[in-house]
């Protein structure tokens, strides 16, 4: 068995200005895991810098450094059992950048085991509906980019003091329910409250997005009986404790399920399970990935997920570093010369 981690990266069409981090140039980390010649491969991509407790690629790739090369065993094992790719999130630690690294041997052990056996994502998770898409832009940046005809909603990166004014216009124009994407960072409820008097007097505000830090559900509470606009979490999403306690101090009503921020796509399919239990809404979001990671999150989706969720190819990113191809997840990485290999471990 070999592993091969290298990154790539890639400028996107239209940035996109969130309240502490421009999203612009994105980072891809690819792995590819060789077992008896049939490679798998898997993406994570994450921020440049760590915020509002997401890791940073460097920090990523440093757990993947540490913890991979003591495992080897159990990874060679997962890669030739049956399911082996749905257990192997039992080696990450409880930090951000653990539960990543691992997300991304995850999906190349996935990748590879509907290599080896012949079998399509669609076959393992059969698509019970099509999957609604929601799109991402900002309040924040000087201008409002085009939407596809196929997405139901935005996702809106607001800042506090909302003001009428020509963009908010542009997003009227677009005739999308909006979800306002605070990015934890709201002062208070009552500053909330009116954000979301100005944002509704031009536009259908679906929900309110972790306006406050992660962790913070009393404040998140306060605003949900506060206002007739649902909460939503998202960077407070990271578990099923959180699920939980969401559901228990009535804090949202939707929760946002990234899977390579809860350490992969089994515990993703495990939390959208107990959020619908729980009478939760859940969406999944991104990090901006390419087509590879955005095609399984997308099969997620049309399997398991009724809510609009960031699943479409992001815009400058569709071709990006990757082939479609008929096996497996659909997708195939392409290393250029320029890209940088980070870890190279054999077994």
């Amino acid at each position: 068995m070999e592993i091969t981690i290298w990154r790539s990266s890639t400028t996107m069409a239209s940035p996109i200005q969130g309240a502490a981090q421009r999203h612009d140039v994105r980072d891809h980390l690819f792995a590819a895991l060789e077992v008896d010649g049939v490679v798998g491969y898997g993406e994570v991509s994450p921020q440049p810098e760590s915020l509002n407790g997401d890791p940073s690629a460097a920090s990523v790739v440093e757990a993947a450094r540490e913890e991979l090369p003591v495992h080897l065993d159990r990874i060679a094992n997962a890669a030739r059992d049956d399911d082996g790719w749905a257990r192997i999130h039992q080696l990450a630690g409880p930090r951000g950048p653990s539960k990543v690294a691992w997300a991304l041997v995850e999906m190349a052990l996935l990748d590879l085991e509907l290599r080896r056996t012949a079998a399509s994502l669609a076959d393992r998770w059969p698509q019970r509906h099509e999957p609604r898409f929601m799109a991402t832009m900002s309040l924040l940046d000087a201008v409002v980019p085009a939407v596809s005809s196929d997405v139901e909603r935005l996702r809106l990166k607001v800042g506090p003091g909302v003001r009428p004014g020509r963009l908010l216009d542009a997003v009227h124009d677009l005739g999308r329910p909006v979800i306002a994407d605070y990015n934890c960072a709201a002062r208070d409820v009552d500053q909330v409250l009116e954000d979301l008097t100005v944002l509704g007097s031009s536009l259908v505000v679906a929900a309110v997005e972790q306006p406050f830090a992660p962790g913070n559900l009393i404040e998140h509470a306060r605003l949900a009986a506060a206002s007739s606009v649902p909460v939503s979490l998202d960077e407070g999403v990271r578990s099923v404790a959180d699920l939980r306690h969401i559901a228990r101090y009535r804090a949202g009503a939707l929760v946002c399920i990234k899977p390579a921020r809860v350490g992969g796509l089994a515990v993703a399919r495990t939390m959208i399970i107990e959020a619908l239990e729980l009478g939760l809404r859940p969406y999944v979001g991104g990090f901006f990935e390419s087509p590879l990671a955005r095609s399984v999150h997308r099969q997620l989706v049309a399997a398991m997920v009724d809510e609009p969720s960031d699943v479409a190819p992001v815009a400058g990113l569709e071709g990006a570093a990757v082939l479609e191809v008929a096996d497996g997840v659909g997708w195939t990485p392409v290393r250029a010369e320029t890209d940088e290999v980070l870890v190279r471990l054999a077994h």
